[in-house]
């Protein structure tokens, strides 16, 4: 029996998440959460037959800051040392299966040893090179805009990055990067291979901007495991991850997009709110009744 082990990052919705552990509660899958540190009281989850594992080291994740590859790379070590498994997925607390555990588990076995990473597509030269070419000053205070504080620090950023732009000045000159979305299901082997390079990593991607949508992508394709990419020209089945962009936003799902969830041929849908129960549901009885 292969074992699939979920990398859940939490930090509000938490009845959404509850639906979450509630689709992937199967004795072949462990589940490891981490709690953003600025969670005050941890929801009460019931698990029955899969393993639950809260981590214990818990980072004060920001928008846009590396914090937010730092608590990938703790998922992901964490799991790797507590048991080899076939499949790692990395998702959000705000994700959902559309998929029972039977369908999801037996499509990983078909498609044994390929790697689940979204690449985005077309002209993407513009958005890396703001976003990892260019040094970000005060990364932690990105989704802050409130205070004297934070506008003397936006003012600062701005002005630097200005300053960078007219002397023509690069960081990380020599490295090719690729990006998509943040949210894979990748192999034992490949964790293996994100972990040996992880000083590297937050090195190379310290005051760097939403690098989380762009480090594993790199990583995969400077190394034998780009030949066993899923796929490489769409997205979103290369990820297997259905999410809804509009005008460079994501959209939460309603329950008026449940015949699109349920046609899907994706195994998972990204993101879900508090108002979406009642869609949660309908998804889980499907599945149920599909089995």
């Amino acid at each position: 029996m292969k074992r699939h082990a979920y990398l859940i990052i939490a930090h509000h919705e938490f009845d959404v998440l509850a639906h979450l552990i509630a689709a992937l509660d199967d004795e072949r899958n462990s589940i490891f959460i981490h709690f953003d540190k600025k969670v005050l009281k941890l929801p009460n989850l019931v698990c029955h037959h899969a393993k639950l594992i809260l981590l214990d080291n818990r980072i004060d994740v920001r928008w846009g800051d590396v914090s937010q590859i730092e608590v990938e790379l703790s998922l992901f070590d964490t799991a790797f040392h507590h048991a080899e498994y076939a499949y790692y997925h990395l998702m959000s607390g705000v994700d959902i299966p559309l998929k029972s555990q039977d369908y999801i588990h037996e499509f990983f076995e078909r498609h044994f040893g390929k790697e689940f990473i979204g690449f985005t597509s077309g002209d993407i030269s513009k958005q890396l090179e703001r976003k990892v070419k260019r040094y970000h000053l005060f990364s932690k205070n990105f989704g802050r805009k409130n205070g004297l504080d934070q506008l003397v620090k936006r003012i600062i950023r701005s002005v630097f990055m200005q300053l960078q732009i007219k002397l023509n000045l690069y960081r990380s000159k020599n490295i090719e990067f690729k990006k998509g979305t943040n949210w894979v299901s990748v192999t034992h082997n490949f964790v293996r291979h994100i972990l040996s390079q992880k000083h590297t990593i937050l090195k190379t991607y310290q005051h760097t901007f939403c690098a989380d949508e762009i480090y594993k992508q790199t990583i995969c394709w400077h190394s034998h495991f780009r030949k066993y990419i899923y796929d490489l020209e769409d997205e979103a089945n290369g990820s297997q991850r259905i999410i809804q962009w509009q005008n460079n936003q994501i959209f939460d799902w309603t329950l008026e997009d449940l015949p699109t969830l349920l046609a899907s041929d994706l195994l998972f849908a990204r993101k879900f709110n508090g108002q979406s129960l009642e869609l949660l549901t309908k998804i889980a009885n499907h599945n149920i009744s599909n089995k």
